[in-house]
């Protein structure tokens, strides 16, 4: 079954397409079910209780929310919903991250780095990382 965010192409193999808008709330509902899927609804709700202050119902119309935008599906089972992601998380952070970059520093990454890496202090070890990922790139 295909999903909103894959299409397939002429030769029947999985294509990306744009994955959908989630908001700060659903992103929110979004990563306990990437933590744990598949998720029932009263988990993602003992999930938030400490988190946020919402209703279930709240969180409820969330996960409807996001089942309508094609970032989960369900099934049921008995009484209860079970959700899992359509969309794993490193797809929507790269998009984001690509949006994000788009909006402010027309795409690139080097003026976005400089500009973060002047205003923040960064451990050794969090320096050394960058510097495999650099050197890593660059093979």
């Amino acid at each position: 079954m295909e999903t909103p965010a894959e299409k397939s192409d002429a030769a029947g193999k999985p294509r990306k397409s744009r994955l959908p808008a989630i908001s700060d709330a659903e992103l929110v509902v979004m990563k306990v079910v990437w933590a744990h899927p598949p998720v029932t609804a009263n988990q993602v709700v003992h999930a938030l209780e400490k988190h946020a202050d919402w209703k279930p119902k709240t969180i409820q119309t969330l996960l409807s929310r996001l089942v309508r935008k094609g970032a989960l599906a369900f099934e049921r089972r008995g009484r209860e919903y079970l959700f899992r992601p359509l969309i794993a998380a490193e797809d929507f952070a790269h998009a984001a991250s690509r949006s994000f970059l788009h909006q402010l520093f027309d795409g690139e990454i080097a003026p976005f780095l400089a500009c973060f890496l002047e205003r923040e202090k960064l451990s050794r070890e969090e320096i050394a990382e960058l510097r495999r990922i650099l050197e890593e790139k660059q093979s």
